[in-house]
């Protein structure tokens, strides 16, 4: 879809569940940074949403929370042009799911693509619950209480975004005048992504444990690439190589420029360079662009009186606009007593 007319609101959370890594970064964090510089953001640590898996492990949110943040200050996203804050420390996020409740239809959430697809993934946990069948209404919540007008996405969740249009449509139909909608119908930004694979080709996870970690040293990064499975039916070094069959092909095709992929596929192909001449173009590209985020995340988690500092002042920021919408929802409502 066409990025939003400029400047918008744009909505996106990211859940603390574990240690970045390069997926997450060329994924999300790279379309943060672009769409920043256009639009009104909204960027917030989807604690709650954690929790509708989480829910029996809740102490990986408060370890892995503020490393997160700082990740995203390391990459570059810019407090001063972002409203940066925590789901949890916004109330009314709960209180307009709450409401939102009320009105959507069970089977609006159980048509959801992806509700079946975790529970088939994630068999280990137990899922029955209301909290993992409403996470789609938490999100709708998440995007209109800021009356969000995009929220960048991938396909994967674009029917999330379709459900919160749905969800605004039916509340502007049963309380407002069809000239006075309250709640927006955001668009599904589908943001250029690279599909990053994990260090055996599968998808990047660290369920997977093939990640390379946004907060992890330079000589594990290399360590880490250097023993990276190629092509299995190069057995030998003189034996010729086809790219399509090697993890490593994959992130050329992401870093390394027409040139020195032309290198790389007409060496392997003829056996005139071996897999580690191949993965050391790789390096040099990945350490020019990771070792700058490290620097800088050394230098931000040193302060972190500075860091949660950033974040009282974005969670200050989103309770001012999400109480503006409240506002209106409980008046739209009849509600708000005068006791």
């Amino acid at each position: 879809m066409t990025e939003p007319q400029k400047p918008q609101r744009i909505l996106s959370g990211m859940r603390p569940t574990g240690r970045l890594h390069l997926g997450h970064l060329k994924g999300v964090l790279q379309n943060w940074l672009a769409l920043q510089e256009e639009h009104r953001c909204f960027f917030f640590a989807a604690d709650w949403h954690a929790l509708t898996t989480d829910y029996a492990n809740p102490g990986i949110v408060q370890s892995t929370i503020w490393e997160m943040v700082i990740d995203w200050l390391a990459v570059g996203i810019d407090p001063d042009k972002s409203v940066l804050f925590i789901q949890s420390e916004v109330a009314a996020h709960a209180e307009l799911h709450l409401l939102f409740s009320f009105i959507t239809p069970l089977p609006w959430l159980e048509r959801v693509p992806t509700y079946k697809d975790q529970i088939e993934q994630l068999r280990e946990k137990e899922l029955g619950t209301y909290g993992f069948l409403g996470y789609p209404l938490l999100q709708a919540a998440d995007i209109l209480i800021y009356r969000a007008d995009a929220v960048p996405v991938g396909e994967d969740q674009v029917p999330h975004v379709e459900l919160t249009r749905e969800v605004a449509r039916r509340f502007n139909h049963l309380y407002r005048k069809p000239e006075q909608p309250l709640f927006p119908e955001p668009a599904a930004l589908l943001m250029p992504a690279a599909k990053m694979p994990g260090l055996d080709g599968r998808k990047m996870s660290k369920s997977y444990d093939n990640t390379i970690a946004l907060d992890e040293s330079w000589k594990a990064t290399e360590k880490k690439v250097r023993a990276m499975k190629t092509d299995t039916q190069r057995k030998l070094r003189t034996d010729p190589g086809d790219p399509e069959r090697c993890p490593v092909w994959e992130y050329h095709k992401i870093y390394s420029t027409e040139e020195e992929r032309g290198e790389v596929c007409a060496g392997c192909t003829s056996a005139a360079i071996g897999c580690l001449d191949c993965k050391q173009i790789l390096l040099r590209h990945l350490e020019a662009e990771l070792v700058p985020i490290r620097q800088r995340r050394q230098e931000i988690a040193a302060r972190p009186d500075d860091v949660k500092a950033i974040i009282r002042a974005g969670n200050a920021r989103a309770n001012i606009e999400a109480e503006r919408t409240m506002e209106k929802v409980r008046r739209t409502l009849k509600m708000g007593y005068r006791v």
